[in-house]
């Protein structure tokens, strides 16, 4: 009886945890894109095109219905101060260190159809005398955004490369060609970064570990997750599978779900490969998410998408570890099944909560 009762107040209180966690600590179907612009930056002889998509938060004074999103309406009254937020922003400089001429075209401003957080402009930058070298300093960041980063894509000619702006690294200078290492790091910490923030990803790993289990089958488990991910990560980049990200987001959420409450009624994990391969497939769409706006040549692609995957790796693998050596410890304590069972139902309810969220969300 006691077991019991032990068990219905870990329930109860995990219920109210995921609660809060869900309606309050994370964006329902935005959580890895509501700190994101994208810059799709060309180059050419005398001037420069940039198609900014950027968190609408950035632009506050502007949203006069607060809809998150600004209409050519908004644009068109507050364009005066639009082009001093960008324009000090985002500054581009010519090999004698000129500013180049910058005007901001309203007409571009749209709600992006599954961003619906962002809003996009066309910004260009002109110079009298040809461009030699670029340097592009990117400071249009919010402290309101924790996780603040800009994914820029930069053609010049017949070449295209990639770049992460972040606080602290906010400039890049183009002579020739950016240094492969750079675009290398650049994805690689996204990749990282991006996996301690997707909390739904997290959940979901420790949903998997929660039974506890040997080192062999944690390797085969985080293996077939590993595959399945990078598979489906680089067919949705390559844009071969497409799918709904108010699907894809949801089927996540659901996927801690039933792993959370296959933890209450099943002893044996023998199917937890497999099972995790099928999800897997499902997660990596969701990585996907994040690198789909980049217009990108093969070549740099397959940079990106190795970077970016290796990032997630080394932030997957450094998970596992800790929950691996964690449930370690909670088998040598009293009361280890009330606490996996408690965890297991905590985060049925918090796949539960942010899987409604999800799909109300996506209702039309």
């Amino acid at each position: 009886m006691k077991r019991f009762v032990r068990f219905l107040q870990v329930s109860v209180l995990g219920l109210l945890v995921s609660l809060w966690f869900g309606n309050v600590a994370i964006a329902p179907a935005q959580a890895h894109w509501a700190d994101l612009t994208i810059a799709d930056i060309i180059v050419s002889d005398t001037d420069v095109q940039i198609t900014l998509t950027v968190p609408t938060v950035l632009l506050n004074f502007a949203d006069d219905d607060g809809n998150q999103t600004l209409s050519l309406a908004e644009t068109a009254k507050h364009r005066a101060q639009l082009e001093q937020q960008f324009g000090n922003g985002i500054t581009l400089k010519n090999q004698t260190n000129d500013s180049g001429q910058f005007t901001l075209t309203p007409a571009i401003a749209q709600q992006p159809e599954d961003k619906i957080t962002h809003s996009t402009f066309l910004l260009r930058y002109k110079w009298p005398t040809p461009l030699q070298k670029l340097t592009i300093q990117y400071n249009l960041f919010s402290p309101e955004l924790d996780q603040a980063q800009a994914l820029a894509t930069i053609t010049q000619g017949n070449r295209t490369q990639n770049i992460v702006f972040t606080p602290e690294n906010n400039t890049v200078e183009i002579a020739d060609t950016i240094p492969w290492q750079q675009q290398f790091l650049s994805f690689l910490q996204l990749g990282v970064e991006h996996i301690f923030t997707g909390y739904d990803h997290i959940l979901f790993l420790v949903a998997l570990l929660l039974p506890g289990g040997n080192l062999s089958q944690l390797i085969k488990i985080v293996t077939a997750f590993t595959i399945a991910h990078s598979l489906t990560l680089t067919l949705a980049a390559l844009n071969i599978v497409t799918l709904p990200i108010a699907l894809v987001e949801s089927v996540i959420a659901l996927s801690i779900v039933y792993v959370a409450a296959e933890n209450l009624w099943r002893k044996q994990i023998s199917h937890r490969p497999w099972l995790t391969f099928g999800f897997g497939l499902i997660h990596g769409l969701g990585f996907a998410n994040i690198l789909s706006d980049l217009t990108q040549t093969q070549s740099n692609l397959l940079l990106s998408l190795a970077s970016f995957n290796l990032g997630i790796e080394l932030g997957q693998i450094a998970i596992a570890v800790l929950v691996f050596y964690g449930m370690s410890l909670i088998q040598k304590r009293q009361g280890e099944l009330i606490l996996r069972a408690g965890a297991s139902v905590l985060l049925v309810c918090m796949g539960s909560v942010w899987f409604a969220e999800r799909a109300l969300a996506a209702w039309p």
